[in-house]
């Protein structure tokens, strides 16, 4: 199953770094928060992704480029026609497409045109800016359940985003914006898609969070996989201290797994 992960926005609420590479590259122990998340997926077996860049998207290509011998012991043989001996390699095995969504291109314009390299398959998409300890597995079944054609991650957090509104039966009934008596369940990304989701994305002004999810929401097509875990967006420079000082201490959800890291 391919996963596609949105890394084609401006990251303007953190623009301390921002302004030298596209959010999903800003790092987190001294590897890119897209690295942590496609390693909680490649964790479960889901090595295929798709990559939906725009913004500076040469830096995420130059980095994938690079990846395999940043990742090597390597030999650099200049009396031998400058010949290079890669010895080990620790690189996960990964297909990694980079697709350059465009600049402006919003959340479900960028989904559509990376049309052509999903086919006709289910499919995961996330964020490329949010870590969570996830079970990805327990995700998909919950969506093979229901059977409709979307399933998001509902979180619980305390921050201000547009609220969620689901049934007993798990059907997001409702989107709208966060009031002041409203509880702290938000759309938390970590989506699974039936094929049948290109049929409402149209060109690039299309958002995928506003129109297409409200759409579903009417059909009852959209169901919502409630997450308790840790879950955590990286929106600002605060957030980002906050992600480096768990991953510093040893401390990081969504790469330990009984007590120890899963990578």
């Amino acid at each position: 199953m391919k996963t596609l992960i949105l890394a084609g926005g401006y990251g303007t609420r953190i623009s301390e770094e921002s302004h030298l590479k596209p959010k999903p590259m800003l790092e987190i122990g001294g590897q890119p928060i897209l690295w942590h998340i496609m390693k909680r997926y490649s964790a479960y077996g889901y090595n295929d992704f798709i990559i939906l860049a725009g913004y500076k998207q040469h830096v995420i290509k130059e980095y994938f480029a690079d990846y395999y011998l940043h990742r090597a012991d390597i030999t650099f043989d200049f009396a031998a026609d400058n010949k290079l001996i890669v010895h080990t390699a620790a690189s996960e095995p990964w297909k990694v497409t980079v697709v350059d969504t465009g600049l402006e291109t919003l959340t479900g314009g960028r989904v559509k045109r990376a049309q052509k390299y999903v086919g006709d398959e289910a499919f995961m998409l996330t964020y490329g800016d949010g870590v969570a300890d996830i079970d990805l597995n327990k995700l998909l079944e919950f969506h093979k359940t229901h059977g409709k054609t979307a399933t998001l991650t509902a979180v619980g957090v305390t921050q201000r985003f547009g609220v969620i509104e689901i049934s007993n039966s798990g059907v997001v009934t409702d989107f709208r914006e966060k009031g002041a008596a409203d509880g702290s369940v938000i759309n938390g990304g970590f989506f699974v898609f039936n094929s049948g989701i290109f049929d409402l994305l149209e060109g690039d002004d299309t958002i995928l969070e506003r129109k297409i999810f409200e759409t579903l929401a009417q059909r009852n097509e959209l169901f919502a996989y409630k997450h308790d875990g840790f879950w955590q967006c990286m929106d600002t420079k605060r957030d980002k201290d906050f992600l480096e000082r768990l991953w510093d201490e040893g401390n990081a959800p969504w790469a330990v797994k009984d007590g120890e890291r899963i990578f």
